[in-house]
């Protein structure tokens, strides 16, 4: 494998940490480049650290913190999520060794995805000490959960899964050829447009360019699904994916449902190393 691609889910992430945990303990890293996408850039940025079990603790805490959630905020700028708590959590509750990180991939090649609000297109970024935390709260930023934007270098970004959730095309346009996707849903599974892919063609229709970014995100997605099903001669694309819908949602958890998903993702990442 040359190549990890970490797709986001929101608090399916549990999955994606168990999976990565399986990884940490084996010392599975035969990776020469790395993109983590919205929720999935948390558990791949713990990951590359080498800080198990973080995630799953991170998780943890979010999802027991009282004022993570409020739908007070639903209209406010902050957002029903408040997403700003991932700076405080990696400084404060469960530190990100941001130095650790720097030096694990400092002859690799790490991009997290966020999608440009100006353009509408995905961004691939490549974390910097200064600004690493920033770059995933941009690509975690959910339009109509979170804050729907943030800024960072003079540019507003949003979550990249609607940019580019699953950037095989990419990945493979820059040399990949053996490339590892981690999912957090069934593997084969397409997408419709979803609601908030719906309300945000509507809500952005004085900026066409925006709009048809939600209007055509999960198209994009569909397009990622079938170049896994058929990829190029020359290239091998392996999934680890949940058999059934996880326990947890975007919105939609529980300590309990993240559990069950992070000892899920062990499980398979445990089978997937026995096999590899």
């Amino acid at each position: 494998m040359d190549c990890l691609i970490v797709e986001g889910g929101g608090f399916r992430t549990g999955f994606t940490a168990g999976v990565l945990d399986a990884m940490l303990v084996n010392n599975y890293n035969p990776f020469n480049s790395y993109y983590g996408i919205s929720g999935g850039s948390i558990s791949l940025s713990y990951f590359i650290s080498d800080q198990y079990k973080s995630c799953f603790s991170a998780l943890q805490f979010l999802a027991d913190h009282p004022t993570f959630t409020d739908y007070k905020r639903a209209f406010q700028p902050k957002g029903y999520m408040d997403i700003d708590y991932i700076k405080e959590i990696s400084n404060n509750d469960f530190p990100f060794l941001v130095e650790d990180g720097l030096k694990n991939f400092s002859t690799k090649s790490l991009k997290i995805v966020v999608t440009n609000k100006d353009t509408g297109k995905p961004e691939y970024l490549t974390p910097q000490k200064e600004d690493w935390i920033d770059l995933v709260v941009a690509s975690c930023s959910l339009p109509f959960v979170t804050k729907g934007e943030h800024m960072h270098d003079k540019n507003k970004y949003f979550d990249g899964g609607w940019g580019d959730a699953l950037p095989v095309i990419e990945a493979y346009n820059q040399g990949a050829r053996e490339i590892l996707v981690v999912r957090t849903w069934i593997s084969g599974m397409k997408s419709t447009q979803s609601w908030a892919d719906y309300f945000g063609s509507i809500y952005y229709r004085s900026n066409p360019i925006l709009s048809e970014t939600f209007n055509s995100s999960f198209k994009k997605y569909n397009e990622a699904i079938e170049f896994i099903e058929n990829p190029p001669d020359d290239l091998k694309i392996t999934e680890i994916a949940p058999e059934n819908i996880l326990y947890s949602g975007t919105y939609m958890y529980s300590n309990t449902s993240i559990l069950r998903d992070y000892r899920y993702g062990l499980d398979l990442g445990t089978q997937f190393l026995s096999e590899h």
